[in-house]
């Protein structure tokens, strides 16, 4: 099937092919021609498997090219960077049409953001944090929006965002069309979709618990102590062009990147703790190849869509086990090959029993120099590392709903500077004229002189007179 079949109109076809997009991939062929029926639909897919394209091309030829001042399409998305790169597409796919694309995030200034939406939208990409803060300012208004489209919903879920989203949902008008996008589909998932869908068409291209076949899976039996030095020999290797490393924590992305940089490695680490600005800037020096080693956390591994990734390192291995396809599916992206690494410690071995269980299937064995033999779990022994896999569970919760708490905060902060700074007319008028103000000071404080003076002599005058008369 060409795309030309999906009953797209020549604007966006003509985008499309000059972005390099030969055919539609099993998920653009099967939701285009669904949604542009105008049903609910609700998609399983894995990452890199050209979901966004799956909604943004229809949503792109539904609008008509017709712009209104209230946007008419809503994408949410839990992160910064996916925000970034859903907009980045929408006007990529859209380049030959008058339609507007806005993108709202947390972590950047309100005014340009502000200003962009202003100036026209009609098609709204936002975070569900910095879009409920400009309902409340009352903003933005949803009461046009036609397409509702939750992108990564499973991931809202782990970032605590589901209530986020039943609020945003009570603000858009109810006879509207419904796409959600969800790489796992856990209960609450489910219960949110019977929620907020309306008879919704199901597609399921392939099950979470299978990796692209494009990479290529090894993993290393290591001594905790040994990571960092066995993760730069293989850093220094001809064939790691480009790479990204997972850590469970922010503080471990930090010290990792302190760790390779004293063993002559230059990275940069991306999470929740990161600015916007640190952020971007890292990701645009990783995808120029500026830098060619990224540290990241599983808050990050969604928003990551770089493409020519040759290795993926996983230094810690994730509490989740979808997480594990989620980040090796940062390789072997858009057809080409890469290989996943995973450097596993005995501490971690319940982990990997879960992540293999889960795949049906054992990872193959790469050994080093400072490879240790470590027996693997067998059935029935899994819970010899329930105590290491709940702390390990505790730091990741700790980690995954860090940044959103860090947000709030600083939206109180933001707010409480915003009213201790309110000035009186008084004070705006002579904030301006610091002379006249200092000038009227004087004035004031003479005067107030003066009037002490003439009081104090009145009083004195009227002693003297009533001694006066009593001699």
């Amino acid at each position: 099937m060409t795309f030309n079949e999906l009953n797209l109109s020549k604007r966006i076809v003509d985008a499309i092919t000059k972005a390099g997009y030969k055919e539609p991939s099993p998920i653009q062929e099967q939701a285009i021609p669904l949604m542009m029926e105008g049903r609910d639909l609700i998609a399983c897919a894995q990452t890199g498997t050209g979901k966004t394209a799956a909604f943004a091309l229809p949503v792109l030829n539904m609008l008509d090219n017709e712009s209104r001042p209230h946007p008419r399409a809503l994408v949410l998305t839990p992160t910064r960077e996916l925000a970034i790169q859903i907009l980045e597409n929408f006007k990529k796919y859209g380049r030959y049409m008058r339609l507007h694309t806005v993108c709202f995030y947390g972590g950047a200034k309100q005014g340009p953001q502000i200003g962009a939406y202003e100036r026209g939208c009609d098609v709204l990409v936002a975070t569900p944090g910095r879009l409920l803060d400009y309902m409340n300012q009352g903003i933005v208004s949803l009461r046009d929006i036609e397409i509702f489209i939750l992108d990564e919903a499973d991931r809202m879920l782990d970032m605590g965002f589901i209530h986020d989203i039943r609020k945003v949902v009570a603000e858009i008008p109810e006879e509207r069309q419904t796409v959600m996008f969800s790489a796992t589909m856990p209960k609450e998932i489910e219960a949110l979709a019977k929620d907020i869908l309306h008879d919704p068409e199901s597609i399921k291209i392939a099950p979470t618990t299978s990796p692209a076949e494009t990479v290529d899976q090894k993993i290393c039996f290591l001594e905790k102590d040994n990571k960092k030095i066995v993760l730069s020999d293989f850093l220094k290797q001809d064939n790691v062009k480009k790479s990204i490393i997972f850590t469970r924590t922010k503080h471990g992305a930090d010290h990792l990147v302190r760790d390779l940089g004293k063993l002559g490695i230059e990275s940069m680490a991306i999470h929740g703790n990161k600015t916007q600005g640190q952020r971007q800037n890292a990701l645009e020096r990783f995808r120029s190849g500026n830098i060619k080693v990224l540290i990241a956390t599983d808050v990050a591994s969604r928003g990551i869509d770089i493409p020519k990734i040759s290795h993926v390192f996983n230094y810690d291995l994730p509490v989740e086990t979808e997480s594990y396809i989620h980040r090796i599916g940062r390789a072997g992206r858009a057809g080409e090959t890469g290989e996943s690494i995973t450097l596993c410690s005995k501490d971690e071995m319940g982990l990997l029993y879960d992540i293999e269980k889960m795949m049906q299937k054992e990872i193959p064995e790469l050994e080093t120099e400072l490879s240790v033999s470590i027996e693997r779990v067998q059935r029935g022994e899994r819970r010899r590392f329930g105590r290491a896999v709940a702390a390990a569970k505790a730091s990741a919760k700790e980690d995954r709903f860090s940044f959103k708490k860090k947000e709030e905060k600083l939206r109180k902060l933001k707010n409480q500077k915003k009213a201790s700074q309110k000035k009186t007319g008084f004070e705006k008028f002579y904030k301006k004229n610091g002379d006249i103000f200092e000038e009227a000071t004087k004035a004031f404080e003479k005067k107030q002189k003066n009037h002490s003076g003439k009081k104090i002599k009145e009083e004195t005058g009227k002693k003297k007179e009533h001694k006066r008369r009593a001699s």
